[in-house]
């Protein structure tokens, strides 16, 4: 689970830092919220809860896990596309609406991540690997 968070995580930092060029480009600073949610709730959050994923297997076994994903991975897109629109003017009654909901779905899989940390996440339960790469193959670099 931990390497399908860190390859979420890639995504969003390629296109918060391809928002962060456009406005640059443009200077049309209008979606700097959205560029600025994709790099934190996008690329640092979910970089974090990969590694975590990765140190800590009980945790990425989980059914949590699971959750976590799927929450997050739908509720995120939806949050920053619906703020997107509002950010150009797009101004429809309904709009707020939906991305509040897209907020709400990514918040409770925060909150899942947070129930699974607390649950599974234990000083016994770290996976340390104890050889390099270097070692595997019988040499160094």
């Amino acid at each position: 689970m931990g390497v399908r968070f860190l390859k979420m995580a890639v995504i969003y930092i390629i296109l918060g830092i391809g928002i962060g060029i456009y406005m640059g480009a443009t200077l049309n600073f209008a979606l700097f919220s959205v560029h600025s949610h994709t790099n934190l709730f996008g690329w640092a959050t979910l970089a974090l809860c990969g590694f975590t994923y990765l140190r800590f297997p009980k945790a990425a076994e989980s059914q949590l896990a699971k959750w976590h994903f799927w929450l997050q991975g739908t509720g995120l897109p939806i949050m920053l596309i619906s703020l997107s629109f509002m950010a150009n003017g797009y101004d429809q009654e309904w709009l707020p609406t939906i991305k509040r909901i897209g907020e709400s779905v990514a918040g409770s899989g925060i909150l899942v991540f947070a129930v699974n940390v607390f649950l599974n996440v234990k000083e016994t339960h770290i996976t340390v690997k104890k050889e390099t790469y270097a070692e595997k193959k019988g040499g160094s670099f």
